[in-house]
């Protein structure tokens, strides 16, 4: 397999499997999601081959592959990947069979085309992911919105159709700002360069020598684009409706990767391109930032819904990744990048069970439970692993995360004040609260409804399955998470160098 060439056929493999799906008969619901599941692992075993050949000695585009595509505005297909890049399209190719096996049951209407929506969905995100064009990175950022839209719109709950209508107002804002920065930071560049260019490559070269008054509006056009993704405190109200009605699989990409594209987007476009405006603005995103990871977890406190209360606590953790971007430090951006895949998992293991509860009983409040640890020992075991996972325990993936963006922002000479750190830290306590509060509601106690004796049984095969790697990654990152961080580093500090040498501050 020509190693130029594993990117496109990554790209490649999801785009064919879901235009075969297509010609399926939609009563072969069986078929149907075999062949997406075989698709969805082909997919995730190329991402294995790019992940062995990769050199994480280096900071430079990997894979990269260069053609022409629109020759009279010089816009290419172009695609690579960096040590952050490749992290990102491993939990994409990772969790998209692992959630096509988990709706095996749940999913019943229109099979054919939910399993188009989520292998379409594939390419959008990798496409995100491996993009060193800024134009084709666009393109895939708006490719992603329709399967989600028809995800949530189409297999959703009751309100389906609000939320759905309200995640895609939402983005398409976010989008259009981008899209106007994208014009108005190319049109200057060719200015500067002779030509007129969308690599990455060359922008990077530009960006950075573009006048601060100039560069302060472009930069806050991407800013506002990726903080409705992520979602950064106050644009974060669609991402609870978006989540609630969401079916399970559709909730755990949305939290495992759809929000991952705003963190990753800050770090490849907003620091490096705009370094001066990214530490001026540092302080004043990085207060957003403690804002949200203390509102979310205290909205998570008054939460009766498991589903919600799981949906808001995301509002809080990926408060957590935006400080340590603009920390801008070489642990907090480690850390930053760790806790992304952290979340993903964490966050993509709880809504799982979730959702394994919600499809024996139908209820997702936690006033309807108690006292399942007696009925589904098994189930409570996976759920007590997967809260202590979300909460930051020492051993766990969690915990590495928030240590590293915590010791960056402390010692941050961008933000320069222990307070961020202080009321940052309140957030792991807060987790713990609002977190083993409802396990002890659900698991502990007494049976309190004798109905759920006749409804739970414990966990399939299937089940057990799909939830097994997720917390054998739990674990692995959380007792020797070397195995990744050695991949981000030479990539991060090549971040840092960048803003470091246009702005004079002093980062390491």
């Amino acid at each position: 397999m020509e190693q130029n060439l594993l990117l496109t056929y990554l790209l490649v493999t999801p785009i064919i499997g879901s235009i075969l799906t297509l010609f399926f008969r939609k009563e072969k619901k069986n078929l149907i999601r075999w062949f997406g599941l075989f698709v969805s692992i082909i997919a995730f075993i190329i991402s294995l081959f790019v992940y062995a050949g990769f050199d994480s000695s280096t900071s430079k585009f990997q894979f990269v592959q260069q053609v022409i595509w629109i020759k009279s505005l010089n816009i290419s297909y172009h695609v690579g990947i960096d040590g952050i890049s490749l992290m990102l399209v491993l939990l994409t190719t990772f969790l998209t069979p692992l959630t096509l096996l988990s709706t095996w049951k749940a999913i019943e209407k229109n099979v054919k085309m939910f399993t188009f929506s989520m292998l379409f969905l594939e390419v959008g995100m990798l496409g995100v992911f491996i993009s060193i064009d800024i134009f084709l990175f666009y393109i895939f950022w708006e490719v992603m919105l329709i399967p989600m839209y028809f995800i949530i719109g189409i297999w959703g709950g009751e309100r389906r159709i609000y939320a759905s209508i309200k995640f895609f107002i939402f983005t398409m804002f976010g989008s259009l700002l981008m899209l106007v920065a994208i014009i108005w930071l190319t049109v200057y560049s060719s200015n500067i360069l002779g030509i007129f260019s969308t690599s990455l490559t060359d922008l990077y070269k530009v960006g950075p020598t573009i006048p601060l008054q100039i560069q302060t509006w472009m930069f806050l056009a991407f800013l506002i684009s990726f903080a409705i993704k992520v979602p950064i405190f106050p644009l974060h109200t669609w991402l609870p409706d978006a989540h609630v009605e969401a079916p399970t699989a559709g909730s755990v990409i949305l939290a495992g990767v759809l929000l991952k594209m705003g963190t990753y987007g800050l770090i490849r476009f907003c620091l490096p391109l705009f370094p001066q405006s990214a530490v001026q603005f540092a302080p004043f995103v990085s207060v957003l930032a403690v804002i949200g990871i203390i509102y979310g977890a205290l909205v998570s406190m008054v939460q009766t819904d498991m589903k919600k209360l799981v949906a808001y606590s995301s509002v809080s953790h990926l408060g957590f990744v935006v400080l340590g971007i603009f920390a801008m430090t070489i642990e907090s951006i480690q850390g930053a990048v760790i806790q992304m895949i952290n979340h993903g998992l964490s966050t993509g293991a709880l809504f799982l069970l979730v959702g394994i509860l919600y499809e024996r009983t139908h209820k997702r409040e936690i006033n309807y439970y108690g006292g399942i640890a007696k009925i589904v020992p098994v189930f409570s075991t996976f759920l007590m692993i997967a809260t202590l996972s979300s909460i930051g325990l020492p051993g766990l993936n969690g915990f590495i995360g928030e240590f590293l963006i915590l010791i960056g922002a402390f010692k941050s000479s961008v933000l320069n004040s222990w307070t961020y750190t202080i009321f940052a830290a309140t957030g792991v306590i807060f987790a713990a609260v609002y977190l083993l509060w409802m396990y002890q509601r659900v698991v502990f106690g007494e049976v309190k409804n004798e109905k759920l004796k006749l409804e739970l049984t414990d966990m399939n095969l299937r089940e057990l399955i799909v939830l097994i790697p997720i917390f054998i990654f739990i674990i692995w990152i959380g007792i020797y998470p070397g195995t990744f961080l050695k991949l981000t580093e030479a990539s991060t500090q090549s971040i840092l160098q960048q803003v470091g040498s246009f702005t004079g501050n002093l980062i390491k």
